[in-house]
């Protein structure tokens, strides 16, 4: 699969711009700022119906305006399907594939794979469970539509929940009947997504694990470690046995929603261990190992975006990095960089196949 044109109109700092693109690399250069990221991003919001980097889709429009639009023309299975994205802010958006309305955007996932790598995803080894939770759904739900569906049937519910907790408490009133009847429409769901996580990592680790000693150079082991409640007690005994906290919290304390993923390095909490560089090589390898994961349960190579990851890496593990990639990864790859020769020279070196051209103010330097 690989997207050969692309259309922006007021998305972020793009009044309207058209772009062609290579089917095999693709470069971006220039400063910061210059839209190079926000390029990338509207390449993703094409693929999973919303942004990568903005949270509402008020922050996606060009300031001022009150619409975007996106349209995307991909070669897909040896045929052509034309994407577009129709969206006002706090409006119902509207995809179309061939010019044909979807009537839910949650059947759009998964048609379109993709793996977005960006600076900021250190967080995911950094910071919260949140954002590692994020990483397992956004590969599953790519993959799998009942995951998905469960997944949203799953946050619907325990939203309702969460709000009848807090309905009681300011009432001081309690309803354990109700309670019940939420835990047993949570029970399916949970455990579904449990078991499909569960699988997951065990198909996942061997091709990270490989994937980060190629590109590091390094032979340490590394691991993600599935961590849930869920593994030793059922969903139900687990909303039972913490109802009480439950109605003193006025929240859901336990659940899917609180899974983890632990990240280790020879066996310890990589968080603590790992060097920078390290750390660095960990993120790099998880997102290829996703790409893999990708490609294999859906046959289909997913679009590859990475905006800025090289900063900060000395030229042997770039070097290696660009290797990887062109020796193992047949998919479409968009690769933004600060400087302007360093990756379209190493793949002038090598003689691949490529796009190069320079963002400056929302318009690509003809």
């Amino acid at each position: 699969m690989w997207l050969n044109r692309l259309i922006l109109t007021n998305y972020k700092n793009y009044e309207w711009e058209e772009f062609n693109f290579n089917p095999v690399i693709n470069c971006f250069t220039g400063l910061n700022g210059m839209g190079k990221t926000n390029l990338l991003d509207a390449i993703y919001y094409l693929s999973m119906t919303k942004s990568y980097i903005s949270t509402h889709d008020s922050m996606v429009s060009k300031f001022d305006t009150d619409f975007f639009r996106l349209e995307g023309h991909y070669l897909r299975l040896d045929q052509h399907e034309k994407i577009v994205a129709k969206v006002q802010p706090n409006k119902a958006k509207v995809f179309e594939i061939n010019q044909n309305p979807l009537n839910k955007l949650s059947d759009h996932i998964g048609f379109l794979p993709v793996v977005f790598i960006a600076p900021d995803d250190i967080s995911i080894i950094m910071e919260g469970s949140e954002l590692r939770r994020k990483f397992l759904d956004n590969t599953l739900a790519q993959t799998d539509t009942t995951y998905l569906n469960h997944l949203l049937h799953y946050n619907r519910i325990l939203f309702q929940r969460n709000s009848f907790l807090k309905q009681m408490g300011n009432e001081r009133s309690i309803d354990t009947d109700l309670l019940d009847i939420y835990n047993e429409q949570l029970d399916k769901p949970a455990t579904f997504i449990h078991n499909a996580r569960t699988s997951f990592l065990k198909q996942f680790n061997p091709v990270f694990n490989e994937i980060y000693q190629r590109i590091s150079n390094e032979m340490e082991t590394v691991g993600v470690e599935y961590q849930s409640k869920l593994a030793d007690d059922s969903f139900l005994n687990l909303m039972v046995y913490n109802k009480n906290r439950d109605l003193f919290l006025q929240r859901t304390t336990v659940g899917i929603h609180k899974d983890d993923l632990i990240f280790t390095l020879e066996g310890n909490p990589l968080k603590k261990y790992a060097s920078q560089g390290q750390r660095k090589s960990f993120l790099l390898a998880i997102k290829l190992a996703q790409f893999t994961f990708l490609k294999n349960c859906l046959d289909i190579n997913p679009i590859l975006l990475l905006d800025d990851i090289f900063d900060k890496l000395d030229p042997k593990r770039v070097q290696s990095l660009i290797n990887h990639l062109i020796t193992n990864f047949n998919g479409q790859i968009f690769i933004s960089d600060t400087h302007n020769n360093r990756i379209p020279g190493m793949l002038m070196d090598l003689g691949v196949s490529h796009l190069h051209k320079e963002i400056i103010e929302g318009k690509w330097k003809k």
